[in-house]
């Protein structure tokens, strides 16, 4: 069967590319978490009979699940539109080929339903269907249960992946879809229409009447079909040409930096090259979503004299683009690095470009992040202390051990499950980084106070930020001494 060869192709690919073995490790460890979480999604299932059977006595647990079936369909819905990576392949040797158009078209839509992360979640469902739903209507239809479940996932890909091949996952795509998640929201919770008991009724009906399960089998054959009928109308690569017009605009705009010369020209460039490709484009996405991670602990009392974790959360969110930019700041060049460096353009001219691109991350978060100043003046100190230190210490640390970063990244693929060019020493550059400064506001808290925590990392930021010739002068000649080392890294392909 060619889908089956093709499948075959895409797995000898895999294993024989240089990076597989390298980056073995890595993979490893990620399968170990992925059984924790899979053991603790195993554990829910098994609770969460008796959860639902608390929450509503007039409803059993069945019912209460089904009642939330079109809330997990929409928030799936929107986790895939943003972390789920589209399945691509190099078609021009293909098309030269006795291969059937439909068969590659179905080979790209149907090889991410083997993904094994498509089904993790049913390590809740399956358990919570044996112990629950048997218990209340049979073994059949608990079957049914899982089965439509499976369907529900199904049709979340599909839909997906239509939805991103065909209006990009850019931030107004995914600010439309959670403006959808959150009138929905609105609706419930001001009882205008009840979303809750249109589910519950939608998806009991589905599945425990005998052939009404026929129903969500056409509405997965109908976003398969959309998804055919686009790669039909595009199957062409100058078809997917068009969409470069809003990047010509896009060039003119930032024009003016090339009134900087050589310094404006390279922060032009990687800036283009944050906002136009998937990895980078969904790192830029998550940071927007980190900048909510305070909400979970500037609200709670019991965080509210833990003054390590308080400033943690500051740096984190103050500091977010630079963190996830910043640790491979030199990596993103990795396809084009030797071009760099083949170039009239001084290493200084490089590593200010890339400082100043940092800089003004941290201006951006930090304006970002000045509502929280509505928790109060403790909340603007800790703020204002952890946006000197990073900008003074952190830019500095983070420049300095990127050029550690020696695997290629390929910036077409998007960042969810993508762990290309993540090693063991991405991991220790950012320890450092996180963990020292909360290890200083505990200690010096504990024996002096507070406030001369804050004061100490407060300084060293200035500090920082007044040295900062000299500072960058410490990386350039860091990235002297391991350029080369770089550049062979770089020529590595995956």
């Amino acid at each position: 069967m060619l889908i089956l060869n093709l499948l075959n192709q895409e797995w000898k690919k895999n294993i024989r590319a240089q990076g597989f073995y390298k980056n073995l490790a890595v993979s490893i460890m990620l399968g170990l978490f992925s059984l924790y979480i899979a053991a603790i999604m195993l554990f829910i299932g098994f609770s969460l009979n008796k959860i639902l059977e608390k929450l509503d006595s007039n409803l059993n647990p069945m019912e209460l699940f089904n009642g939330a079936m079109l809330y997990i369909l929409i928030l799936g819905l929107i986790i895939r539109f943003i972390f789920q990576q589209l399945n691509t392949i190099n078609l021009a040797p293909y098309q030269v080929l006795p291969v059937k158009r439909s068969a590659i078209i179905n080979f790209l839509l149907l090889k991410p339903l083997l993904n094994p992360i498509n089904y993790l979640v049913l390590f809740i469902v399956v358990p919570f269907a044996v112990k629950s739903v048997v218990g209340y209507y049979g073994g059949s239809i608990a079957f049914r249960f899982v089965l439509s479940f499976i369907l529900v996932i199904w049709f979340n890909s599909f839909t997906a992946t239509y939805l991103k091949r065909k209006f990009g996952s850019n931030v107004f795509s995914i600010f439309g879809l959670l403006m959808l998640f959150l009138a929905i929201l609105v609706l419930e919770y001001f009882k205008i229409i009840s979303v809750f008991s249109i589910s519950k009724a939608l998806f009991n009906y589905l599945i425990l009447e005998r052939m009404a399960l026929a129903f969500s089998f056409l509405a997965v054959i109908a976003a398969y079909m959309m998804n055919r009928l686009f790669f039909w109308q595009n199957y062409y690569t100058e078809k997917f040409n068009k969409k470069n017009k809003a990047t010509i605009q896009f060039n003119s705009e930032l024009s003016f930096l090339k009134k900087f010369g050589i310094f404006g020209e390279l922060i032009s460039l990687e800036i283009k090259l944050l906002l136009r490709h998937k990895r980078t484009n969904s790192i830029l996405i998550m940071s927007g979503f980190f900048l909510l991670y305070g909400l979970l602990f500037y609200t709670k009392e019991v965080y509210s004299h833990n003054y390590a974790m308080l400033f943690f959360v500051a740096m984190f969110m103050t500091g977010i683009l630079m963190l996830m930019i910043g640790q491979w700041l030199i990596s993103w060049d990795s396809r084009h690095f030797d071009c760099l460096m083949t170039r009239n353009i001084k290493i200084e001219t490089y590593m200010n470009a890339n400082y100043y691109l940092l800089i003004a991350f941290n201006l951006i978060c930090f304006i970002a992040t000045t509502p929280y100043f509505y928790f109060g003046m403790k909340i603007v100190y800790l703020h204002v202390s952890a946006f000197l230190f990073n900008t003074g210490v952190n830019v500095y640390l983070l420049m300095y051990l990127s050029t550690y970063n020696s695997k290629r990244i390929d910036l077409s693929k998007s960042s969810a499950m993508n762990y290309q060019g993540t090693t063991y020493k991405s991991f220790l550059i950012t320890f450092p980084i996180m963990l020292l400064p909360m290890l200083v506001v505990w200690t010096i808290s504990t024996f002096i106070s507070v406030q001369a925590s804050l004061w100490t990392l407060s300084i060293m930021g200035v500090i920082g930020i007044l040295f900062r010739k000299p500072l960058i002068n410490a990386c350039i000649n860091q990235f002297n001494r391991r350029k080369y080392k770089l550049a062979e890294g770089f020529r590595e392909s995956y």
